[in-house]
């Protein structure tokens, strides 16, 4: 049996992988420079192997971001790490009304290569301005592509196609997969990715479809087992990693005329998210064949507490997953 991969492991090793291959790529971010190589570990090593190119900046999101924009437009690559997500709102002027719109604003098309890095999410009892899940408020824009950590995406893989893409991808990494191992499925379940979207389901026609990025995966799978052994409901679990655009692949869509039933679960609040999005994307093609409407599962509105039980309440959790779901099937 193979040594267990960690999911901070594979992703610092894809960073050394692009650093190695890329002569023009650069890391940039508070701290990420060796001893300490980032709040979060992923940067460990790197500035020791590439000193040049791998730097630790001042605490500015909106002007490390702005640089990086600056190098991706001189015809570099470029990789940001925000040492927390919640952080990313300073850069957004930055993403807004530079990045993005360098791509397309100055006669012809330009290649804009970069990657914000923006660890988020809860679970670690960060509190407030530490823990949110921002994802929802960069859907949307016009050549800024939105894409999500998962323990069933090989993260060297990912980076390739976001710089395949030639334009700006923010890449958000939720705090508590990084110390999971990649690609672990426990049976009956079992995983496989295509088209960019991980597909973990049991044997034969699920009674419903479970859309969800990877930061919530493992909190869904839990409820799909609960829910398949207390209640005998059958899920298939889609988990892209690609959030916007969102599109489906074909295997989703065979996968929903067979349920008829498709829950969107994310860790943001509700109202104006990516969740909606993934709705209008199911209802504009499966509308007719559909049991009934796209259910959404979000966390409680309001600020993320610290405490770790007042947090756990507020999270979208097994629970609050397990309970929406089986409404929904059973009444």
């Amino acid at each position: 049996m193979g040594a267990v991969v960690r999911v901070a492991e594979n992703l610092n090793a894809a960073l050394a992988a692009l650093l190695a291959r890329e002569p023009d790529l650069y890391v940039l971010g508070e701290d990420v420079a060796d001893p300490y190589g980032g709040a979060f570990k992923i940067t460990r090593g790197l500035s020791t192997g590439f000193p040049d190119r791998v730097l630790s900046t001042p605490i500015s999101e909106n002007a490390v971001t702005g640089i990086a924009a600056g190098l991706a437009l001189s015809g570099d690559l470029a990789i940001v790490e925000i040492m927390f997500g919640d952080f990313a709102a300073l850069a957004f002027d930055q993403l807004l009304n530079f990045a993005s719109k360098s791509v397309s604003m100055y006669g012809s098309r330009l290649p804009m290569r970069m990657v914000v890095r923006c660890p988020v999410g809860g679970g670690r009892g960060y509190g407030p301005t530490h823990s949110q899940s921002l994802q929802k408020h960069f859907v949307g824009i016009p050549n800024l592509a939105v894409y999500e950590l998962s323990p069933f995406h090989d993260n060297l893989a990912v980076f390739e196609e976001m710089f395949a893409r030639a334009e700006p991808c923010v890449f958000f990494e939720d705090k508590v997969l990084y110390t999971r191992p990649m690609g672990v499925v426990e049976p009956p379940f079992s995983v496989a990715v295509s088209g960019g979207v991980a597909r973990v389901s049991i044997d034969g026609p699920p009674d419903c479809v479970v859309i969800a990025p990877g930061g919530v995966a493992h909190r869904t799978l839990a409820a799909m087992r609960s829910l398949l052994v207390g209640d005998e409901i059958a899920c298939t679990l889609l988990v892209p990693s690609r959030l916007y655009p969102f599109d489906l692949p074909d295997d989703a869509d065979a996968d929903i005329r067979a349920a008829r039933r498709v829950f969107v679960v994310e860790e943001s609040t509700a109202g104006g998210t990516w969740g909606a999005e993934v709705a209008h994307v199911v209802h504009r093609r499966h509308w007719g064949r559909l049991a009934q409407p796209v259910t959404l599962i979000h966390s409680a509105g309001g600020v993320i507490p610290t405490a770790a039980h007042l947090e756990r309440a507020a999270l979208v959790n097994e629970s609050t997953i397990h309970s929406a779901i089986r409404e929904a099937l059973r009444g």
